[in-house]
């Protein structure tokens, strides 16, 4: 199995309601290092409507200001319409939002 499908496995671990940092996803798969190369899975993701990449926000709980799927905008509508707020600066609680076990 590649780097990418493994970070597609555990993105789509990642309950609705909540999101997952790229890296926190990164150490999971035992490349702590590697949040950069989760960014660019995700950017490829091959199934949007199954892999929820919409779900993965930076380490300040921020959203991607390119989100592969139109925008931050979309990214953000579609994490409010799971019941995650978006701040007005696109960013997202993430003590109340984070998903904790994704191992």
């Amino acid at each position: 199995m590649s780097f990418y499908d493994k970070v597609y496995e555990v993105v789509k671990r990642i309950p609705m309601g909540k999101v997952a940092t790229y890296g926190q996803i990164a150490a999971v798969l035992g490349s702590p290092r590697a949040s950069r190369a989760v960014g660019y899975a995700l950017h490829s993701n091959p199934a949007p409507g199954v892999i929820p990449c919409h779900r993965v926000v930076n380490r300040f709980g921020r959203t991607a200001p390119a989100f592969a799927f139109g925008g931050e905008d979309v990214q953000k509508k579609l994490l409010e319409a799971e019941g995650v707020e978006v701040r007005g600066d696109h960013t997202v609680d993430l003590d109340k939002y984070l998903a904790r076990d994704l191992g």
